[in-house]
């Protein structure tokens, strides 16, 4: 009997100690330091120019789109974020256009509609959908890591800012990833019960255009 108590004990500390080890690795880590240098960079080279990004210029300065387009600043575009935490996107919707269905694994997701309309939404882990049709200056959060779409379903454009809690959110698209990552065809026909030409179908619809 005691060594069955000893068992369970040791148990109950190693799933205390690896319980937060899991938190801590399901989002972006404390730095140590105000800011992170890119490898070979010393801080007696940096000056404000490092922790300015100007890649939105083309946001203000190009036309609108014809697609749906996102511009991101995340630490891939805009190293100086690397350790803060923060990231941001602008997204640019034309008349009738999405954003499909996709989740952020690493952070929730601050929507601030600066101009036109849109429709968005999220599904829970209980498969329950919250919707909303969002005005200019409304703000919507996607909470972290659940499914969610955006549609501009309004006469003309749609622009959006959308704000993250991680330095590299990432993004995987439900369309995508389901139908384009080479899961099977027949798993993927028994999954939706259907039948695998409507699946190829699916498939050359999502394909990049030549």
């Amino acid at each position: 009997m005691s060594t069955n108590i000893l068992n369970y004990s040791i148990l109950l500390l190693v799933l205390f100690f690896a319980a937060p080890l899991a938190v801590v690795q399901s989002s972006d880590p404390d730095i140590l330091s105000d800011f992170i240098l890119p490898q070979g960079l010393g801080a007696v080279n940096v000056n404000g120019s490092f922790f300015t990004y100007t890649g939105m210029r083309t946001v203000v300065d190009s036309g609108e789109p014809q697609t749906f387009t996102v511009v991101k600043a995340t630490m891939t575009e805009f190293p100086a974020l690397n350790g803060q935490s923060v990231s941001y996107a602008v997204l640019q919707f034309p008349q009738d256009s999405i954003n499909p269905p996709h989740t952020h694994p690493r952070s929730a997701e601050l929507l601030f509609l600066v101009g036109g309309m849109l429709d968005v939404g999220f599904v829970d882990t209980e498969n329950k959908l919250y919707t909303a049709r969002l005005q200019p200056g409304d703000i919507f959060v996607f909470p972290k890591g659940l499914v969610h779409f955006q549609h501009n379903r309004g006469q003309g454009s749609a622009v959006a800012i959308s704000a993250f809690g991680s330095a590299s959110a990432g993004t995987v698209s439900v369309p995508g990833s389901v139908f384009t990552a080479g899961i099977d065809e027949g798993v993927l026909a028994k999954s939706f019960k259907t039948d695998v030409a409507t699946i190829q179908k699916i498939k050359a619809g999502l394909a990049p255009k030549a």
